[in-house]
């Protein structure tokens, strides 16, 4: 198993899907791969299915803001606007993320594109 660097850690809000769209307080960690919410159960939000993270509005010392997933799922968190935000984290190790995996799939087309020069088929 392979443990992950965890780049934060703490409490956010995060709004409920029910009809009264309740704000409840999960502990959170922040690593490479994504954000973990736990509750009763732990949940996890991968970068790998992450579109961004939008919608950022201040307010009485907390921050609202959004991460859309991929499929266009829209989950709302609310922090306290102290120190580092918890939306600036995630934003910049999505980018990260995003980035990393821009190089390998470069890194690949790359290697891949060598491998079918045919170049190795020359006989001499």
């Amino acid at each position: 198993m392979n443990p992950q660097k965890v780049m934060k850690e703490g409490i956010l809000e995060k709004r409920s899907n029910g009809l009264l769209q309740l704000w409840k307080t999960k502990r959170c960690v922040l690593t490479e791969d994504g954000l973990r919410l736990y509750d009763r159960k732990a949940k996890e939000l991968r970068f790998e299915r992450m579109a961004t993270v939008d919608c950022v509005e201040h307010k009485r010392g907390l921050i609202y803001f959004t991460v859309v997933m991929n499929e266009g799922k829209e989950i709302d968190f609310r922090c306290e606007q102290d120190g580092t935000a918890w939306n600036a984290e995630i934003a910049l190790a999505l980018v990260r993320f995003k980035n990393v995996l821009a190089v390998q799939t470069g890194r690949n087309r790359h290697l891949s594109q060598l491998g079918s020069t045919g170049e190795d088929d020359i006989e001499v």
